[in-house]
């Protein structure tokens, strides 16, 4: 029989993940009356930090109909117990005096501590998002552990790029180029991974090819040489993408990249491109982003929602008047009629949007949650377009391997009807690109 552990959890790990308290299956898990206090301060934010605490309240408030937290409640059958832990008597738990009790995380800490004394027959391990807290147990003889719950990849550099080069003969090349139906065997691939198809006798004789599963022949790809709304791809994970975006059987598409490798603008050009067009396949273009502030926030802003989402939005809308040629009075007509709306994430959840093409900019700054509650609001005929850079994340709650963007690569790397693509290189200016690879 396994060893049964107690596990004090941190507030950061309610606030991240509500559910965490169900993932220690037969361990202990030890509430510092401090957490609770802590969580309440966070209860009636907007965002997902609340949306966690309300949540995790909620879940206490259901044990406590249970019986008393105080005594110890358990989860499950066969799973562990949770119980409160009072702070009394936490100067003689062995905290050293250079730590002032006064600050919540070195309560956290003593009371760990307190617990660690009273048990020690049992391990004792503090679960904490923040890295400086696992720091200062570790320095105090405490085991300390991240909560890796949602970590879908090791790290950032084993997210699914989307692509694969296969090396094969002349001949299959010729034959794909000349319509002929090729496939693929051997080779573990996913749906719409795109592939470029490489002569083994001549590196230079290339084709690229979008895979679809082992029933049917590789498809050639959708853009050609006159572009998407003025846009021409620059290079082949651009062309990749842009596949993507055009193809309509692809109705959920991810795209990761560094500042200036072009996600955000060929995925706004495709939407005007269906959206615009006169043969047009959706009734709408929607361009959203999360209210995640760089540097220190600059507070609650003055004026109507449109004013106050000015300052977010500015990006996406520098990217619509660049390919609508600075024109501000079209573009203002078209957000008048609704064709194109800049529509703020707190506003597209809650809603059914059907027939239409949604680009969420920024996705890494996302929870897995909010990621959740924004794909589930896709209706029928409706693409939605993921982009962000893993490696630019705002959110101190989530990392490189456990925000929504990552999460949707790695969940929808199988399904049918999505696709997704890393793009490599920078292509906004050599400076943009010089400080993206060096700073």
């Amino acid at each position: 029989m396994l060893e049964k552990k107690i596990y004090v959890l941190d507030t950061s790990v309610y606030l991240t993940n509500a559910d965490s308290i169900f993932a220690f299956k037969h361990n202990d898990i030890i509430v510092p009356l401090k957490v609770f206090e802590e969580i309440d301060k966070h209860k009636k934010r907007q965002d997902a930090v609340g949306s966690q605490a309300r949540r995790i309240i909620r879940i206490f408030d259901e044990l406590r109909e249970v019986g008393s937290i105080r005594d110890g409640v358990p989860l499950c059958d066969g799973c562990g117990t949770v119980k409160a832990a009072s702070s009394s008597n936490l100067e003689k738990a062995g905290l050293p005096a250079d730590l002032d009790l006064n600050i919540p995380d070195h309560m956290i800490i003593a009371t760990a501590l307190k617990v660690k004394r009273d048990n020690p027959k049992k391990k004792v391990i503090l679960v904490s998002r923040d890295i400086n807290m696992r720091v200062i147990a570790d320095a105090v003889g405490l085991p300390a552990e991240d909560f890796f719950n949602h970590q879908v990849v090791g790290n950032s550099e084993e997210i699914f790029t989307g692509t694969q080069e296969l090396i094969i003969d002349d001949e299959t090349i010729d034959a794909f180029y000349n319509d002929e139906e090729v496939t693929v065997e051997g080779e573990e691939l996913y749906p719409n991974q795109y592939l470029m198809l490489t002569s083994g006798s001549n590196p230079k004789k290339t084709a690229l090819a979008r895979y679809v599963d082992h029933n049917k022949p590789l498809e050639k790809l959708l853009v050609d040489s006159s572009g998407i709304w003025g846009i021409h791809p620059r290079n082949r994970e651009q062309t990749y993408l842009m596949d993507m975006l055009m193809n309509p059987d692809i109705q959920v598409v991810s795209a990761i990249g560094k500042a200036g490798s072009g996600k955000t603008i060929c995925a706004i050009a495709a939407g005007l491109q269906q959206t615009l067009d006169n043969d047009s396949r959706y009734t709408r273009l929607i361009v959203s982003r999360p209210v995640q502030p760089l540097g220190k926030d600059i507070g609650y802003l003055p004026g109507t929602m449109e004013d106050k989402m000015s300052p977010w939005l500015m990006p996406i809308q520098d990217n619509l008047q660049f390919l609508m040629g600075n024109d501000k009075v079209t573009m203002g007509m078209y957000m008048d009629k609704g064709v194109v709306e800049i529509e703020a994430i707190t506003y597209i959840r809650g809603r059914s949007i059907a027939n239409a093409y949604i680009i969420i900019d920024e996705a890494q700054n996302l929870t897995i949650h909010e990621l959740k509650t924004i794909i589930t609001r896709v209706g029928e005929g409706t693409k939605i377009i993921l982009t962000g850079d893993v490696e630019q994340i705002d959110n101190v709650y989530i990392d490189a391997t456990t925000n929504g963007l990552t999460h949707a690569v790695e969940k929808f790397k199988n399904f049918s009807l999505a696709g997704h693509i890393t793009l490599m290189k920078g292509e906004r200016s050599e400076v943009a690109t010089f400080a993206a690879q060096n700073l």
